[in-house]
């Protein structure tokens, strides 16, 4: 975890923390040194491209690279600023189904090294879920979790906030892997466009 994820960040590391906390990055899914494999374009008028998903709001991205670009599968790659940006010259948003087939088998692997690296801000989510109505909780959308383990998380997090997914699962009894069913709500958000209810993925 970085140190401004941390949120531990002595004062000889605030400055990086700080630019960690302006940039803003994706991590690769799939790396088409060649193109799309469909575009019947010559060769030499096709750039190679990268599926990524970004970090901060989970958008599924297809990135235009440079020629000489050295990217691979889970690099973490910085999008913005565009002072920052190296090997990437254009970012445009995609829908699931526009993903290649690798992109797809990588996705979860993706969500799961966000949601490791960003911790804090996933823990934070048991910490501040909402209800959505009268009779649903934000909580609720998470697989698994119903009424009962609602309950549990709100009472508990009442006493004392939770600082990591670990003591999640020490504090609530029956929560058996806080930061799977996370990953697993979030790819739900990934790849279906009707949910009627978004809470990850913008």
């Amino acid at each position: 975890m970085t140190t401004s994820e941390s949120g531990e960040a002595s004062d000889d590391q605030g400055v990086d923390a700080a630019e960690e906390d302006e940039r803003t990055y994706a991590v690769v899914l799939d790396h088409l040194p060649h193109g799309r494999p469909g575009d019947d374009r010559p060769q030499y008028k096709k750039s190679p491209l990268a599926y990524a998903l970004g970090e901060s709001e989970f958008r599924l991205l297809e990135l235009t690279l440079d020629d000489d670009a050295d990217v691979s599968i889970g690099d973490r790659i910085v999008l913005g600023p565009d002072s920052e940006r190296d090997a990437v010259s254009r970012i445009r948003e995609v829908g699931f189904d526009d993903l290649s087939n690798a992109a797809h088998s990588e996705l979860e692997y993706g969500v799961e090294e966000i949601v490791d690296r960003h911790e804090r801000r996933f823990v934070d989510f048991y910490n501040d879920a909402q209800p959505i109505t009268l009779r649903l909780h934000q909580l609720n959308l998470l697989p698994g979790i119903g009424k009962k383990l609602r309950n549990d998380v709100l009472d508990e997090r009442k006493r004392k906030p939770f600082e990591s997914f670990e003591e999640l699962e020490e504090r609530i009894s029956g929560l058996h892997d806080p930061k799977g069913v996370l990953v697993e709500r979030i790819l739900e958000e990934l790849r279906d466009d009707d949910l009627k209810y978004r809470t990850f993925v913008e």
